[in-house]
């Protein structure tokens, strides 16, 4: 048991050492690529409240409205690289894998499953992707310097 501790720690500590601090002013394109699918999911929420989709009750509104306040925030955080706004857009794609995953248990055409897999595939890569990010933003120096 000591001896898979032990290796676990060492491989921890390989990625940490292999992981580059960011520039001043530096952004991973992982975060960028995050920061234009915020902007543009907010352009699709207002979009949709201008063009009355989908409306019924004042609550869709109120809450297409926080939404959309929400991916603005988070936007704006991720194009200034910092570690919070990162954190709430992978809590968002958490929220949206778990959201597609349940689409495509109650799927009942090939449109929805597709449209579910597609989901699944963006918001998994992107997740993915912005977990070594955002280890590159939270580290203040390189280890060991």
């Amino acid at each position: 048991m000591e001896r898979g501790y032990a290796r676990s720690r060492r491989k921890n500590e390989e990625a940490r050492a292999a992981l580059a601090p960011l520039a001043p002013g530096e952004r991973p394109t992982a975060v960028t690529v995050a920061f234009v699918v915020a902007v543009l999911l907010a352009i699709a929420n207002v979009v949709a409240l201008v063009a009355d989709y989908d409306s019924g009750d004042g609550q869709k509104t109120g809450t297409t409205i926080v939404g959309t306040v929400i991916l603005v925030l988070v936007a704006a955080g991720m194009w200034r690289a910092r570690y919070w706004a990162v954190l709430g857009m992978q809590t968002l794609l958490a929220l949206a894998l778990v959201i597609a995953s349940l689409w495509l248990l109650t799927a009942n055409n090939l449109a929805a499953v597709l449209l579910s897999l597609t989901v699944l595939a963006v918001a998994g890569t992107l997740f993915w992707f912005l977990v070594k990010a955002m280890a590159r933003i939270q580290m203040p120096q390189r280890p060991g310097a």
